[in-house]
């Protein structure tokens, strides 16, 4: 590298938040299976412990070296839904427990996959596993759960949807975070390395390591030099700066399959937000000339940035995959907290602009008094949204219990705070109540 392109990376770190938002080592448990829950259990802990034993220092020794930050070190594996299904037990939280116990000894801090894949209708650990959520969620600390209940080949499973509203109700009423480590999918990807939705998919490699890279301050800086330029300069500007950041994100990724001798997988190029002064996803659309996100203009600047960013990040590195996008967290994102904060950005707003971004609704709080079947309907908006588009949509929504609108919730870390939005008031309890499958779109058909 020039001596310009290693100070302008040193740079990109120390002043622009530019890090490695996680290593995620993806592990397969089909050879843990076992029709016995006691032994399955006990094959997953030494499974994950063995594989991923030196995953957290590895990374450490990475950032240490290279002088890289990287922020997290996760896990994710095999949906749980499908290991547990060979045991006869009634629900799945020992499971859950177990998952936990080996997050805390190798080090993580989250670990997901507490999964059911039920686009197209349960199998017998699937509704064990939803029903077992809200107790899991509630009795582990990094297990993370995550639920995809639709898809553009299947369509939308209503069944599940409202099933899901009802788990959300319950999550929340069981624990204060639970709800921050469920995510509802539709077209899940098996190689996401972001939490709280990340799954080791059937049709991965027994190991691999994926990385999820972040860089809204890095693309908020470059913007900050061409004010008042052309859409086709700053839509120039952001792929150039993307390339640069997926390039650090494909090289950790590397460096860390080598020394854990495990496949390297995909780079996810989503904009991951944080909490951090100056780390806005929000903040970016807004130095593209609007007053504040929300207002007329903003999903068409979120349409420039999410597709500047997959352009150059597809030209760094050879593995793209996961989400790869720009992630539209409210709690999570200060610039998205102030605009919901000055009434310029709502919920039907948000809904608009997951059409555009990676996923969807996303570190979302509502108030407690929310009925389940409202819940459901933002699901399957959600959903729709997925299924006609061909693409991930998905909805992480806090009931906040004993919480009005325009009060905030306290979350902490990356999770950060989130100020309590509306909901529509008018009831859907007859549309949720219908059940059976939303068919799937024409389009879905391409034999």
């Amino acid at each position: 590298m020039e001596i310009n392109q290693i100070l302008e990376t040193i740079r990109m770190i120390e002043e622009e938040n530019l890090d490695i938002r996680t290593i995620t080592m993806g592990i397969s448990l089909l050879d843990c299976i076992d029709s016995d829950s006691d032994r399955a259990c006990e094959k997953i802990y030494q499974k994950i412990t063995t594989k991923a034993k030196d995953l957290v220092k590895v990374g450490e020794a990475i950032e240490a070296e290279y002088g890289i930050p990287i922020i997290n070190k996760r896990i994710s594996v095999t949906p749980i839904g499908i290991i547990a299904a060979a045991t006869p037990d009634t629900d799945y939280v020992k499971f859950a427990k177990t998952l936990d116990k080996a997050a805390k000894a190798v080090g993580v801090n989250f670990l997901g996959g507490f999964s059911a894949l039920v686009e197209k209708g349960y199998q017998h650990g699937d509704k064990i596993l939803i029903d077992s959520i809200p107790q899991a969620l509630a009795e582990t600390d990094f297990v993370c759960a995550s639920v995809n209940i639709g898809s553009t080949k299947a369509g939308i499973n209503m069944d599940a949807v409202a099933h899901m509203g009802q788990i959300v109700k319950d999550t929340a009423e069981a624990s204060d975070l639970g709800c921050a480590k469920l995510v509802v999918f539709a077209n899940a990807v098996e190689d996401n390395p972001f939490m709280a939705g990340a799954f080791h998919g059937v049709g991965e490699a027994d190991c691999v390591i994926n990385v999820g890279v972040s860089g809204p301050g890095v693309v908020k800086r470059a913007l900050e030099k061409v004010k008042g330029e052309s859409f086709d300069v700053v839509a120039e500007v952001v792929k150039q700066t993307a390339f640069k950041i997926t390039r650090m994100g494909q090289m950790v990724g590397k460096i860390a399959s080598e020394r854990l001798d495990v496949p390297f997988g995909i780079v996810d190029l989503s904009l991951a937000p944080t909490p951090a002064v100056g780390d806005s996803v929000a903040h970016v659309l807004e130095e593209m000339g609007l007053e504040t996100v929300g207002t007329h203009g903003t999903t068409a600047a979120l349409a420039l940035l999410n597709d500047a960013v997959k352009k150059g990040g597809v030209m760094a590195c050879n593995h793209v995959g996961g989400l790869s996008g720009a992630f539209i967290p409210v709690s999570e994102d200060a610039g998205m907290i102030d605009a919901v904060n000055n009434g310029s950005l709502t919920i039907e707003k948000l809904e608009a602009m997951t059409a555009i971004c990676s996923v969807g609704l996303d570190m979302i709080a509502i108030p407690g008094a929310t009925p389940a079947s409202s819940i459901a309907a933002m699901i399957a908006d959600e959903a729709a949204i997925g299924v006609i588009n061909h693409k991930t949509t998905a909805v992480r929504i806090i009931p906040a219990k004993d919480k009005v609108i325009g009060e905030m919730v306290e979350f902490g870390g990356l999770l950060g705070r989130a100020p309590v939005m509306a909901v529509n008031s008018a009831g859907s309890d007859d549309f949720v109540a219908r059940g059976g499958r939303i068919p799937a779109p024409i389009h879905s058909f391409k034999n």
